[in-house]
């Protein structure tokens, strides 16, 4: 085995190719550098820069605040989960225990506007809070609210097992503004 292992050392020599080393020499500081590539290897994709706003795997995401969003948080609202929402925004989901109608009352007073009904049935409700820079954003920043509950459905299930309530019967969701350039 050895003899074999001479024998394809010196015949690569004697072409003029480099021996691949497998392991360091001692007493070199770096390995032996490999034989030239005939492609480039391939590069591993790199993650978004917005994935590194979340948490390791495991981990539970820690909820915004309002100087964070920009937005007031209904009271008693419990943080579900923020999604990336592409070019560098991301949108955020409150689960609340109040009716859709005093959150849309809630948010009416605390933004100081009218809002927009988008849909009826279900219940689903607008307001704008920034401008819109189609150059810059994926959505427009704003606050909507949901209307979970209905005959065919006790509301949005809690992700947190145990938890009250066990459904939320309105859901908020808020795309804070991104920062000027």
């Amino acid at each position: 085995m050895a003899a074999l292992a001479f024998a394809l050392l010196v015949g690569a020599q004697s072409q003029g190719q480099p021996v691949p080393q497998p392991f360091p020499r001692p007493g070199s500081s770096q390995p032996a550098k490999p034989a030239q590539p005939t492609q480039p290897a391939p590069q591993s994709p790199q993650p978004p820069a917005s994935a590194s706003a979340k948490p390791a795997p495991g981990q539970r995401e820690a909820a915004p605040t309002e100087a964070t969003l920009g937005v007031p948080i209904y009271p008693s609202a419990q943080f579900i989960a923020s999604y990336d929402a592409g070019r560098g925004q991301r949108y955020y989901i409150f689960g609340a225990a109040g009716s859709f109608a005093d959150l849309v009352n809630y948010y009416r007073t605390v933004l100081k506007q009218r809002g927009e009904l988008v849909y009826e049935v279900p219940g689903t409700y607008e307001f704008d809070v920034g401008k819109f820079d189609e150059d810059r954003m994926a959505f427009p920043p704003g606050v909507t609210i949901k209307d979970f509950q209905s005959d065919v459905s006790g509301g949005y299930p809690n992700p947190k097992l145990g938890a009250q309530p066990a459904r939320f019967p309105t859901i908020i969701q808020i795309v804070p503004v991104v920062g000027k350039p």
